[in-house]
């Protein structure tokens, strides 16, 4: 058992712990983070319950993108587990109209060209338009995503376009909230954060300058002091 508290990070698509890894060596001397994988799951809820069934009875979670859904799933399915919430450059709304079409697109280019299109496809615009072209910076990014393949790929993005509808969940929050986004991210807008955060009682909204959707490898130390007070909050 961890004689420190216990923080769940949630990765999204095609992310694993790597993503993480300025906050699991960062928040080490006073939380014990730990990232669960996701690819092979084809379902949000399932994800959800995965995490449930590895963690301790009490714990934090932190959810990025698709990890960010699989956070409120979480909350729907067992909130008395949760010590303190964040969910970061995501959303909480149902399937978009059109969303389909523009999923299978990216799913028919990976099956088509391999993993390098669709990270060369799909990367650099979730990334700050100053970093799209610093190799030292995206190559490890694009190592991620050549991990994966376009089968799991795909079951992550089953996963998505049948994700439940977490509006409803976003009032029942009633544990430490925290909702953060990049400035500049162009996935998943400022805007929609702050409804998120209106909506859930007593949250805080972090917004982070310079940065795009990857807020915790693109502003790793600001991410991780606001992780760190956040952590400090009484349960």
């Amino acid at each position: 058992m961890s004689a420190k508290p216990v923080l769940y990070m949630l990765p999204g698509l095609l992310c694993d712990e790597t993503v993480f890894a300025p906050q699991i060596h960062g928040l080490a001397d006073a939380v014990d983070v730990r990232a669960p994988r996701f690819l092979g799951f084809d379902s949000l809820t399932d994800m959800a319950r995965h995490v449930l069934e590895i963690g301790p009875e009490r714990f934090s979670i932190a959810g990025f993108s698709m990890g960010g859904r699989v956070a409120f799933e979480i909350m729907r399915l067992a909130p008395q587990r949760i010590e303190r919430f964040c969910a970061f450059d995501t959303g909480a709304g149902p399937k978009a109209d059109g969303e389909d079409a523009k999923r299978q697109a990216v799913i028919d280019l990976a099956y088509r060209e391999g993993m390098a299109a669709l990270a060369a496809a799909w990367l650099p615009p979730m990334i700050h338009p100053d970093r799209r072209q610093d190799a030292t910076f995206m190559q490890p990014l694009v190592d991620m995503v050549l991990r994966a393949t376009p089968e799991l790929h795909e079951r992550q993005i089953r996963a998505l376009v049948n994700r439940p509808d977490a509006r409803p969940v976003l009032p029942t929050i009633r544990c430490p909230a925290l909702i953060a986004c990049g400035r500049e991210d162009e996935w998943s807008p400022v805007a929609q954060h702050e409804t998120m955060a209106a909506a859930i009682p007593g949250a805080r909204l972090a917004v982070f300058e310079h940065c795009g959707h990857f807020l915790p490898v693109e502003q790793p130390q600001a991410f991780n002091d606001a992780l760190r007070a956040w952590m400090a909050l009484p349960a």
